[in-house]
């Protein structure tokens, strides 16, 4: 089954403006709320899907990655993504509205409620690569501190062989509702936080909370072709929720490390060739580094400084297309900083000569980077 795009569950083109996918979020959820279509599967399974659609088109940060990477990149430890899992479609729903959104539909809000589960936070950390890591792909292991699951209680909060009790301010249902002019106003109930349930005896490891603070080992898997700014997202490998709730995610920071020999642009590498003017002159065949070992290029006799070489393909291969960058070299003549007397004689004999000096007309170092990267 293909799967839709977020723009096209809301009907919204691709450069729709925050207005634009708010309004029609709410066309949408309105439509396939599960009130207004009870006992309706195929409504149920279109609403969750808006919500998901909008929780993601609604985020600035969110929404950059899905246009860069798409859905197929933003499922799975170690994917690109949003984090789009854990989202709750009628907290959305309730974010947009405002809550009380029985009242919307006259039917005093009977089923729409579900108690409340906090999502546990999200984690940021920073992983350095090395440019061979980036043009090669690697999995990487890295040990975080975060909120576990509480062992002895199983995450309930309670005390083993203890339990919960119904909420008496509530009733379970999570919220309190009360009147305000024509409308009734929906907010978590105060003596619970919105769970619906309250704890008899709270366990002794984690007070009640559901959860301890400890330590993981997760793994990431880096594509090829990441950049210094991008991020990966790690599903429900963050802090625990309390009492039970899901994980959040943890975001995974690209950083670059410098090399030794090349400088990024792009997808492209720069390297820096020193030669001896002599071999500029007459020509030679040298090793140059890539990423993957080393390779021969070949000098023109006559070469000028400065002059920019490529090698196709030698870069960091596209994140979102196949190919790789290329290699650019460039050819810097080396100034010896001493000389015997036998070298001046000779070169005081080349300098009598008119080739030995630069013709008019011929293009510097920043024009041929230009004409190189165009």
């Amino acid at each position: 089954m293909i799967e839709q795009d977020y723009y096209e569950i809301l009907g919204v083109k691709r450069d729709a403006s925050e207005m634009e996918i708010k309004k029609a979020y709410r066309k949408k959820a309105m439509e396939y709320h599960p009130d207004r279509n009870p006992d309706d599967e195929a409504a149920e399974d279109r609403f969750k899907q808006v919500g998901e659609a909008y929780s993601v088109l609604s985020n600035p940060q969110k929404r950059r990655q899905y246009d860069q990477f798409g859905k197929s990149g933003m499922r799975g430890a170690g994917g690109f993504g949003a984090g789009t899992g854990g989202f709750d479609p009628f907290d959305i729903f309730r974010e947009v509205f405002g809550g009380g959104f029985g009242d919307i539909f006259g039917m005093g809000g009977t089923s729409g409620r579900r108690s409340r589960v906090q999502r546990g936070s999200d984690l940021q950390i920073r992983l350095k690569l090395t440019l061979e890591e980036i043009a090669e792909g690697v999995l990487k292991k890295i040990k975080i501190k975060r909120y576990n699951r509480c062992e002895t209680c199983s995450g309930s909060g309670a005390s083993p062989g203890t339990g919960h009790t119904t909420c008496s301010t509530c009733h379970g249902r999570g919220e309190v509702a009360y009147r305000q002019g024509f409308f009734t106003v929906s907010q978590a109930c105060p003596a619970c936080k919105g769970e619906g349930k309250t704890i008899e005896k709270p366990c002794n490891d984690c007070g009640g909370d559901g959860r301890i603070r400890g330590e993981t080992t997760v793994e990431v898997q880096v594509p090829p072709g990441v950049s210094q700014g991008q991020y990966l997202t790690l599903q429900n490998t963050g802090n625990a929720g309390p009492r039970g709730g899901p994980h959040g995610d943890v975001i995974v920071l690209i950083e670059e490390l410098p090399h030794k020999y090349f400088e990024r642009h792009g997808d492209d590498l720069i390297y820096t060739l020193h030669l001896g003017f002599t071999q500029m002159i007459l020509g030679d065949e040298v090793q140059v580094p890539t990423l993957t070992g080393k390779a021969k290029i070949t000098i023109a006799p006559g070469t000028p400084n400065d002059k920019i070489l490529r090698m196709r393909g030698k870069g960091i291969p596209h994140l979102d297309r196949g190919g790789a960058g290329d290699e650019l070299i460039r050819v810097s003549v080396f100034i010896p900083a001493k000389v015997d007397q036998k070298e001046k004689k000779l070169l005081r004999e080349l300098s009598q000569y008119e080739t030995m000096y630069p013709q008019k007309g011929e293009k510097g170092f920043f024009e041929r980077i230009k004409e190189a990267f165009s």
